[in-house]
């Protein structure tokens, strides 16, 4: 696959990915509230340590990955 292929193709996903969120904002809410996900709230203070979140988005990302570049 060339570079210019690719670019377009990850273009086309950021699009879509663009749309989903400004129409259907609720579709994903449950997204960085997961159990492992890591939040500190104070007065003057908000800390926000995604960890199962980014977990599960590199797990995605593999697989699909994998998908594309697999021989």
């Amino acid at each position: 696959m060339s570079g210019g292929k690719l670019f377009i193709i990850i273009g086309a996903i950021l699009i879509l990915i663009g749309l989903i969120l400004n129409y259907a904002p609720g579709l994903f809410s449950w997204f960085g509230r997961l159990p492992g996900d890591i939040r500190i709230e104070d007065e003057n203070r908000f800390v926000f340590i995604p960890l199962t979140s980014m977990i599960i988005i590199s797990i995605v990302l593999t697989l699909i990955i994998n998908l594309f570049f697999r021989r």
